[in-house]
């Protein structure tokens, strides 16, 4: 009896938060990071204490509702990373990081900003950048990407894509994936032309 109770008082925390960090993604995304907590709480029909029981600082729940997204980020990298051939997994990489941040719409780029310490994002990032670090080595030994790309080329048009904006969703998705073409043609080593200026900033990966 007392185990059904507690299994049952499990069951029902972790609806509560899942409920908690969907009706924080939405309302993140639809008025910004400044939503208060108790808005947060009503839109997942808790209260403000159950809220806070799950996340004591808005910090922890605005770091949590985010995680998702920067794990998403790293997987399709590791999805890249195991292609059998460097290259199509590059141009792979770049074209779903940009149909993500086309969804994503610049919200993560705004978490960071306001929380630049958050330290478990920290750690997917930079595990993440080694990660395309690697696979640009891979193409590049394989003779497909231009010999002078570093990471932060990456990071740069990523950056670049963020600033892609359009009313209807659908027309942000299709404006990455031709920024994402002309981004791919410029990182091949048979299209390479004038060498690039020096990398001389440290990455810091948006998504």
């Amino acid at each position: 009896m007392t185990d059904g109770l507690t299994r049952s008082s499990r069951a029902d925390a972790r609806d509560n938060r899942d409920r908690i960090l969907e009706a924080a993604r939405a309302l993140f995304s639809a008025e910004g990071l400044a939503v208060p907590m108790r808005e947060i709480a009503r839109h997942a029909g808790v209260g403000p204490a159950t809220l806070y029981r799950h996340f004591p600082t808005k910090e922890s729940l605005v770091t949590e509702a985010f995680t998702e997204q920067m794990g998403k980020c790293g997987a399709i990298v590791e999805e890249a990373l195991a292609d059998p051939d460097p290259w199509h997994g590059f141009c792979t990489l770049v074209i779903r990081v940009f149909e993500l941040h086309a969804q994503d719409r610049g919200r993560t780029a705004a978490f960071l900003s306001a929380y630049p310490k958050a330290l478990a994002l920290d750690n997917t990032r930079a595990g993440t950048l080694a990660n395309a670090a690697e696979l640009a080595r891979r193409a590049k030994a394989a003779g497909k990407l231009r010999p002078d790309f570093v990471v932060q080329d990456l990071i740069l048009i990523i950056m670049a894509n963020s600033g892609v904006r359009a009313t209807d969703p659908h027309e942000a998705a299709a404006a990455s994936r031709r920024f994402a073409a002309l981004a791919i043609d410029a990182f091949r080593a048979d299209g390479a032309a004038a060498p690039l200026p020096p990398a001389t900033w440290t990455p810091q990966l948006v998504s």
